[in-house]
């Protein structure tokens, strides 16, 4: 009888994607589900166009090419950090905006990098082969990330391309991923910051939305703008209530196809640890930018971000703790294992989920040590770290580094490391006494990392010693130590090279660990369920997101919350009457340029508007267009019910919100008067 149960419950599995949703792929859309739904069914020509226009950006974010000029547009929040460390105490390019007026007065970035995909190849076959499966866990796991290494060094050697091999479906699937590289990237145009985040944390994640949350660059090489490898045509009139709409992009990570277990895991102990460490900077940075306006803008990035992550996971966590989500969760686990029951050939997933939960018990065994050890609100500290990782690193035969010292990596992480960009010694010293208390506080005065890192003082005091006495404020030092190699390194008197030199051999073992113990058996059991997963359900379902490429398709529509209809757009009008109505008081206020150009400003025009598309962060600054490829839109945010997007979407109440491409216009000629660029866009 339990057989004969269990076989019904095989028989019933079955994917569970909803109509809109799913980060796919662009090699596997599900075309006929596309097809039935919107009566469409792209190219080959069309998917290609897609790919090459699409733009990522390498610190966080997407981006698309909109004129065959090299001209990238993304949001404003994407290009905050690059704007920050173009600003100074005289120019602050964040409030005040940017505006390049002709091609002589477009600003280089100083560690911007952009990525388009190229190709891909399917390279599964080859890193399972390299895989003894008589071997340990740990074995099995630094086999597999030797050879991709060097299929990563091979592909790089040959094309000069970055070259990343991207695990999908949780290590089911394994795809080299080749992408043009650029780094002459400049600064074109930025709304001011009142105008691109307009109602400040009160707005965020909610709609209706009236924010022009948008920046542009320009792609050189060797001097000149180069020729776009692709663009998408810019559409004056944008798209209307209940189109058909594609958004392509870099999705950060979902979580979709983790086990109940380790969702448990995240809502119980990841997640609430999280936001408790958020609440302790986000009070630091508070209390530091409460100075003075130059510590206000020196902390502007830091606390964006910040608070952005707080509503997110916040998001998050009141996701994993509604039952009925969870609920879903385990009834789409128990089919997956009734039906690998039910199979002989799939027995050898029988175990992988006692042994995933097992894992979990390991990590929440040493979770404070992962925790609480490490400096990362410390730039000095971090460029301290990896320059003695880096020398150390080197000396290794490429394929037993660690991942983000591959020969493959390595011009990305140089052009990061010496980076020009502006550090502030007493934001340094206050972000790292901060770690180094928290580390203290939790992990206790005894504990091996703290003697080390403390070197017997308090937290504040060892924190303006080593932020104080280091060079490494200077990328021309830490070219020179990087140059050096290990003698220079081992030799420098810098303290915070000798302080990372000592804590080097506590971080080793903590990611041996890691690695292990716990990535080693998250990778095998992973791929055991992929293959599991793939023999019941086929690739009808999608991969979890992983900051690649992914393509989502949706429509203009907007939605009800609570006894109420949420409409689809905002207009300039709900902008000016949302300021009138707030008596223009922050953050509800209007940007100088904006108030000042109101009577300039078409009210009727559409400013920002939902989608069902299904995104999460990376997402932001990724394209909006329509069947033809035309550019209807500029991703900046989601709304409240989007915030579980990591775990799950439902097309009732998930929203994606964009910016609208006649809303773009209609600021860049009426409030800007950025008459080029937008003539630049509209051109035929």
């Amino acid at each position: 009888m339990k057989k004969l149960m269990l076989l019904a419950a095989a028989l019933c599995l079955s994917p569970v994607v909803r109509a809109d949703e799913g980060m796919w792929t662009v090699d596997n859309l599900p075309l006929q589900r596309l097809q039935e739904r919107y009566q469409f069914t792209p190219a080959p020509e069309w998917l290609d166009k897609v790919r090459l226009a699409s733009v990522r950006f390498n610190d966080g974010g997407s981006g698309a090419f909109v004129s065959p000029g090299g001209l990238v547009i993304t949001n404003h929040h994407v290009a905050l950090g690059q704007l920050q460390k173009m600003s100074s105490e005289k120019k602050d390019y964040v409030k005040d905006g940017f505006f390049a007026r002709r091609p002589s007065e477009e600003q280089p970035c100083p560690d911007l990098e952009l990525n388009v995909l190229v190709s891909t190849q399917d390279v599964t076959a080859r890193v399972l082969a390299a895989i003894d499966a008589k071997a340990s866990d740990a074995a099995q796991n630094s086999q597999r990330k030797a050879e991709i290494s060097r299929i990563e060094k091979e592909s790089f050697e040959k094309t000069k391309l970055r070259s990343d091999v991207v695990e999908l479906y949780n290590g089911g699937q394994y795809q080299l991923y080749r992408y043009q590289k650029y780094t002459d990237v400049r600064l074109v145009m930025a709304a001011e910051v009142q105008a691109a985040f307009y109602g400040g944390d009160y707005d965020n994640f909610v709609f209706p939305r009236h924010d022009l949350d948008m920046a542009f660059f320009r792609v050189y090489e060797d001097g000149r703008p180069v020729k776009s490898p692709a663009y998408l045509k810019w559409s004056k009139d944008g798209a209307k209530d209940g189109e058909l709409v594609f958004v392509s992009g870099h999705p950060g990570r979902t979580d979709r196809l983790l086990t109940v277990r380790q969702l448990e895991f995240k809502r119980d102990y990841e997640l609430p640890e999280r936001l408790k460490k958020f609440a302790l900077r986000r009070i630091a940075l508070k209390e530091y930018a409460a100075r003075g306006p130059e510590q206000a803008r020196r902390a502007r990035n830091k606390l964006f971000g910040l608070e952005n992550s707080v509503k997110a996971n916040t998001g998050e966590l009141a996701g994993l703790q509604d039952a009925g989500q969870l609920a879903a969760k385990k009834a789409e686990e128990e089919a997956l294992r009734a039906a690998v029951a039910a199979k002989p050939e799939l027995a050898f997933a029988s175990a992988s989920w006692d042994r995933l939960a097992a894992a979990q018990d390991k990590v929440i065994a040493r979770f404070k040590d992962l925790q609480y050890r490490g400096a990362a609100d410390s730039k000095l500290t971090g460029i301290a770290e990896r320059i003695v990782r880096y020398v150390a690193e080197l000396e290794k035969p490429n394929d037993k580094r660690y991942e983000e010292f591959r020969d493959s990596n390595l011009d990305s992480l140089r052009f990061q490391l010496f980076s020009p960009a502006p550090v502030y010694q007493d934001l340094e010293e206050r972000m790292l006494a901060l770690d180094l208390k928290e580390s203290l506080d939790q992990l206790g005065a005894e504990h091996p990392y703290v003697k080390a890192a403390l070197g017997g003082k308090d937290p504040q005091t060892r924190a303006r010693e080593l932020v104080s006495g280091t060079g490494l404020a200077d990328p021309e030092l830490r070219k020179k130590l990087a140059a050096g190699g290990r003698k220079a390194v081992a030799a420098s008197q810098d303290p915070l090279i000798a302080w990372a030199r000592e804590l080097d051999p506590l971080y080793r073992e903590l990611r041996k660990w890691r690695e292990d113990e716990i990535e080693s058996v998250e990778t095998l059991e992973g791929n055991r369920l992929a293959k599991a997963r793939f023999a019941v359900l086929g690739t009808s379902t999608y991969p979890d997101a992983t900051f690649t490429l992914r393509l989502s398709y949706g429509k203009v529509a907007g939605y009800e919350e609570g006894t109420t209809r949420v409409p689809c757009k905002t207009t300039f009008h709900g902008l000016y009457d949302r300021a009138a109505a707030f008596d223009n008081q922050p953050p509800f206020d209007l940007s100088p340029l904006e108030a000042a150009r109101k009577g300039d400003v078409d009210l009727a025009a559409p400013l920002n508007f939902v989608t069902t598309n299904d995104i999460i962060g990376g997402n932001s600054g990724s394209p909006v267009f329509n069947r033809d490829g035309e550019y209807v839109g500029l991703i900046f945010d989601g709304n409240i019910p989007s915030l579980v997007g990591r775990f799950a979407y439902s097309d009732e109440r998930n929203r994606a919100v964009a910016v609208h491409s006649a809303g773009i216009l209609e600021g860049l000629r009426k409030i800007y008067r950025m008459y080029s660029l937008a003539d630049e866009l509209s051109a035929p």
